[in-house]
């Protein structure tokens, strides 16, 4: 371990005990997640991140978190190094910023709110600094004094992951919301034929886009309702299904051809005899 995220406390004049890791995680049915919240609505993660539940009020003892999220795309990025502080319980009719609802509907267990204030301490590696939690992922808040973090990536600047192309993109339809930007970009630039795997029974469905928005634009369709309207869909297990793109059909290419090439690949995967297609 060249340099790790315990040897960054200390050069900044900070006692690691003094310190918790809270590596934000959850992930919400829309697909939604603290990641985003961090890179798009700040505010609202800063409210999500001061609420906690009051069992694990002993956890987080420590005058200062330093905060983590996890990308769609992968890894552990830093966020930040915050005063903590607790003040008092949460009401029940208080929304919670990640889920859009009043937490009385979300859970029973008691909640402790938190006064957090972001610090200068380590501020220029907001977004840029990225550690290797390791195996315990459900471990969520840990200790730099007893779980030592490697650093393994230092940016120039936060930036999210290049798209991977066409070919090797994957995803899952709950995680299309918290694509990057140019990854949402390229995929609403693009028609053709993609496939649907049902992560609970392995079946397939070989569906087009053929909209002005792309395959980006009809996967928002799944991601909405579960099955997009169509009938093999919504006869099978309710499922968060896994995506990819079979083509990619030229620019010019008309709605016809694109449900042309969409029959070949039904009929290459035999996804009517063995899938969810019906027509």
């Amino acid at each position: 371990m060249l340099l790790s995220f315990s040897d960054l406390l200390q050069k900044a004049g900070l006692v690691p005990g003094n310190v918790r890791l809270l590596r934000h995680q959850t992930k919400t049915p829309t697909g939604r997640t603290p990641y985003l919240l961090w890179r798009d609505h700040k505010v609202e993660f800063a409210g999500y991140q001061s609420v906690q539940t009051a069992d694990n009020r002993a956890k987080l003892a420590a005058p200062l978190w330093a905060s983590f999220v996890a990308p769609p795309t992968g890894g552990t990025l830093f966020v930040g190094l915050y005063e903590a502080e607790r003040i008092g319980t949460v009401d029940p009719s208080w929304t919670d910023p990640l889920y859009g609802m009043p937490v009385a509907d979300l859970t029973q267990s008691k909640l402790d709110r938190y006064e957090t204030t972001l610090t200068l301490h380590l501020d220029e590696y907001i977004g840029r600094l990225w550690i290797e939690w390791g195996s315990g992922a459900r471990s969520w808040i840990q200790r730099p004094d007893h779980q030592d973090k490697a650093i393994v990536e230092l940016t120039r600047a936060f930036h999210e992951d290049s798209f991977p192309g066409y070919a090797r993109f994957r995803s899952k339809v709950s995680e299309i919301e918290g694509l990057p930007r140019t990854w949402i970009s390229a995929l609403q630039a693009a028609r053709g034929v993609y496939l649907l795997v049902s992560a609970k029974t392995r079946e397939q469905y070989v569906g087009s886009a053929t909209g002005a928005d792309g395959f980006f634009g009809r996967w928002q369709t799944y991601a909405e309702d579960g099955h997009g309207g169509n009938i093999g869909l919504k006869s099978s297990e309710p499922s968060d299904y896994e995506i990819s793109i079979l083509e990619v059909s030229g620019s010019a290419a008309s709605q016809k051809e694109i449900l042309d090439a969409e029959k070949i690949w039904k009929q290459k995967l035999k996804s009517r005899e063995m899938g969810l297609n019906r027509n």
